[in-house]
């Protein structure tokens, strides 16, 4: 069947002529007849095959009559990335230079005063992802009433990333009478879900067996240990030793992965760029126009590249992790073989990946083969780390009970300064409390008992108690004595001025008090009232207030 033979308009033909394809591919020659009926279409087809001519080619030609009002778009493709939105961009500017026809690209990190410059135009074909298109519409610039056609592109893609909240929000935005075409690679239960919602009678045409693998792609297993050294020196094994290798993606889980690999094969010598979702739009479109060009051999990607991108002539894939979903490995390796060329798909497996690898083969029904030498069980076994030695915790304890602290002489200094300053501050308490101890025993306690508390004070921890024990049983025949009051001290003469200076007053003598229980203070005595006279020893009632 030739493109002729599919009912499209004189000037969609040329336009493929100009292109030099001439034949269609399985989806192509079943969507466009349908397309063309106004009929709601289901297409289930493995990347790689031709699918966005399947909604193109028909849409322009459905298009040629009829006019875009402004902020009211005819015709609404959604896609989940930039890039895949980017991409039919370039295929309705491609097939429709033979048409007039106004195309708006509604993607993130792009000025929305831009983007409402083309609305205001009139726009005979949007292409959006969900969450810009929303922002368009929430802020009243955007009217979605005149959708005539509704394409879903990638909707298991939408359902990984979480835009089906989304799809359904702008499905109920759209007129009911549109027509819908899906295309998705999967048909899991939430997209069989949103099939059964939103579209009406819909003719499914299946290219090929959901979740298969193109014929001319070779699939091969390379085991290597779970290090990621190990892991980035296998993969360089590979590029250097790859067959007709002209450039190549490598795909990483994890978006840090795909720096480390990048920034690793740009030391070793390697042309590479990279392309992972917080990369902003410019860098992006950047990376990949030195890939196309071949300025950059290696692609370094997460999945968001996975998905519908229309690199044709990629020669090998290589999964530096081996995907976590089955499907996203069919996506992968999709990359290449695309249009019936030959490609090579390179797997890197980890003695923790063998349950990822079981669940891609039978996703694909097919076992996948190991490369020649390579499988886990001739993985060298892993050596154990050197245990820590012994002698390295004691000698570094040494050095810092020499004050060195395994920094140099500097480090030792500062070690010795930091020990004196705290031995200054451990002495100053400690004198004090002898100066004190000196005042209070001076007086009424024999020289025995001062120097035993200051030796108390002096002595170290340990020998602390029995210096205070001693002091107690110097102080006891002092304290058995009868307690009396002290004498008056007789008032001194009166210096003459200029004499001598003038000297701190003396301290009170200070009787030792016990804690016997037979002991009893001064005060507790009866008091001798008998010279005083009789009204002060009469009871005096006090008003409060």
């Amino acid at each position: 069947m030739l493109f002729n033979e599919l009912g499209l308009s004189d000037k969609v033909l040329s336009a493929v002529a100009d292109t030099g394809y001439t034949e269609p591919t399985p989806i192509q020659a079943q969507a466009i007849p349908h397309v063309l009926a106004h009929r709601d279409v289901l297409g289930l087809a493995q990347t790689g095959t031709g699918k966005t001519a399947a909604f193109t080619l028909p849409m322009l030609t459905l298009l040629e009559q009829g006019r875009a009002r402004a902020r009211m778009p005819r015709t609404l493709i959604l896609e989940p990335t930039r890039e895949l939105a980017a991409q039919v961009e370039e295929n309705f500017i491609r097939y429709g230079k033979n048409h007039k026809l106004n195309v708006a690209l509604l993607i993130g990190g792009v000025s929305f005063g831009d983007q409402d410059a083309k609305l205001v135009r009139g726009v005979d074909v949007l292409i959006a992802t969900p969450g810009r298109l929303l922002d368009h519409v929430e802020r009243g610039r955007l009217l979605l009433s005149g959708i005539e056609i509704l394409v879903i592109d990638e909707a298991d893609r939408m359902l990984d990333m979480g835009f089906i909240p989304d799809i359904e929000r702008v499905c109920k935005l759209v007129p009911f009478t549109r027509q819908t075409l899906f295309f998705s690679a999967t048909m899991p239960p939430e997209i069989q879900r949103l099939v059964s919602q939103f579209l009406s009678n819909p003719v499914q045409i299946e290219a090929s067996r959901p979740s298969s693998t193109a014929s001319t792609i070779t699939q091969l297993l390379v085991a290597s240990s779970k290090e990621d050294f190990a892991k980035r020196e296998t993969l360089r094994r590979l590029i250097d030793n790859a067959e007709a290798l002209q450039n190549g993606i490598i795909f990483c889980n994890r978006k840090s992965d795909v720096a480390i690999v990048h920034k690793s094969l740009l030391r070793h010598g390697y042309k590479a760029v990279a392309l992972h979702g917080d990369m902003d739009q410019r860098s992006r479109m950047q990376a990949l126009d030195q890939f196309r060009t071949g300025e950059a051999t290696l692609l370094v990607a997460s999945d968001v590249a996975a998905r519908g991108l229309d690199i044709p002539a990629v020669s090998h894939v290589f999964n530096y992790d081996t995907p976590h979903h089955a499907e996203d490995y069919v996506h992968r390796i999709g990359r290449t073989g695309r249009a019936g060329r030959a490609g090579a798909a390179f797997t890197i497996v980890t003695p923790a990946e063998t349950k990822s690898v079981a669940a891609i083969e039978k996703l694909i029904g097919r076992s996948i083969d190991w490369m020649e030498g390579s499988s886990l069980e001739t993985l060298p076994p892993v050596e154990p780390r050197a245990p820590r030695r012994e002698g390295g915790s004691e000698r570094r304890g040494s050095e810092r009970s020499r004050g060195g602290g395994g920094r140099g002489e500097r480090g030792g200094e500062r070690a010795r300064e930091e020990r004196a300053s705290e031995e200054r501050r451990g002495a100053r308490p400690a004198r004090r409390r002898v100066e004190k101890a000196a005042d209070e025993t001076a007086v009424d306690a024999p020289a025995e008992v001062a120097s035993a508390a200051i030796a108390e004070d002096l002595a170290p921890a340990p020998a602390r108690k029995p210096a205070r024990r001693a002091a107690k049983a110097s102080v006891a025949p002092v304290a058995d004595a009868p307690v009396s009051a002290p004498a008056p001290a007789p008032r001194a003469a009166k210096p003459a001025a200029g004499s001598e200076p003038k000297r701190a007053p003396s301290r009170a003598p200070v009787t030792p008090l016990t804690h016997h229980r037979q002991d009893r203070h001064p005060a507790d005595e009866p008091a001798d009232t008998s010279h005083l006279p009789a009204f002060l020893l009469r009871p005096v009632k006090i008003k409060a207030g």
